[in-house]
């Protein structure tokens, strides 16, 4: 326990250095926040003009298909926010920059981690609440305290799934010295197609988003028993179980962690 809160302390430390090194050019962030909420801006817009020609997508009406967009959006947003460290390992990698690391009496992961903190993804996150709200209101849901719950976990859960995506990302750099394109399918491709219920793909769509990258559970499960289309509070925790995915990625880390060379930079 005191490992873990030294660990927070740390990470939380690391965060204040990065903001303040963000504020000291304000102009330069707020024009980067605006920036961030108007790039993901189109995918919003091609969801509002594709409902100006349909009422629905395999019976989900336009403010629910707004909840599946923002709240994949959101979940994304704030991995990228926490954990972009990850995102842009290769280049520490290369550098050899991950020695240095390694000679610290830190861990690696709160270390890479604490190396890059994107505040301005407060664009991006901008934006998915607002289309959260309105997808809300617009959906007429009638809330309990366990649907509140539920957003909750889905928030956590999504995060985490995404925050795993970004540790396989760097992890693999350890065998390959740079960033491997294709996993941008299952980060930035996840925020484009997670923009609709993710039972409309199919059957084996699903079941890959649910057992192999567990997309499902932090958004079409636990989206249905919030919209009143399922009743079982099972699929209220639902979108915890989808946390298991960090621990494969985990692995995969300390792999690579045991296996790496220095670049020799």
């Amino acid at each position: 326990m005191q490992k873990i809160r030294k660990a927070i302390r740390l990470y939380v430390h690391y965060m204040s250095i990065n903001i303040r090194c963000a504020m000291q050019y304000k102009t330069s962030f707020f024009l980067s926040v605006a920036g961030q909420f108007l790039a993901t801006f189109q995918a919003f817009l091609a969801i509002f003009f594709m409902f100006r020609r349909f009422s629905n997508v395999k019976g989900f009406t336009y403010s629910e298909v707004l909840l599946c967009f923002s709240i994949i959006l959101f979940e994304f947003s704030l991995a990228e926010m926490f954990a972009r460290g990850f995102d842009s390992f290769s280049g520490i990698v290369r550098n050899g920059e991950f020695d240095r690391i390694l000679v610290r009496p830190q861990n690696a992961v709160i270390q890479v981690l604490g190396s890059k903190f994107e505040l301005t993804r407060i664009g991006r996150i901008a934006q998915a609440v607002i289309t959260f709200v309105y997808g809300l209101l617009a959906s007429e849901i009638n809330w309990n305290f366990a649907k509140i719950v539920t957003i909750l976990f889905m928030l956590i859960g999504g995060t985490v799934v995404f925050t795993s995506l970004f540790l396989i990302y760097a992890a693999l750099c350890f065998f390959t010295l740079d960033g491997l394109e294709f996993m941008n399918a299952f980060t930035d491709g996840a925020r484009e197609f997670g923009a609709y219920p993710l039972g409309i793909y199919g059957r084996k769509m699903l079941l890959f988003t649910t057992f192999v990258i567990p997309y499902s559970l932090v958004q079409y499960y636990p989206l249905l028993y919030i919209l009143g289309q399922r009743a079982s509070l099972f699929y209220v925790v639902l979108p915890l179980f989808s946390c298991w995915f960090f621990i494969p990625a985990l692995m995969l880390w300390k792999l690579g962690v045991r296996h790496y060379k220095s670049s020799g930079s």
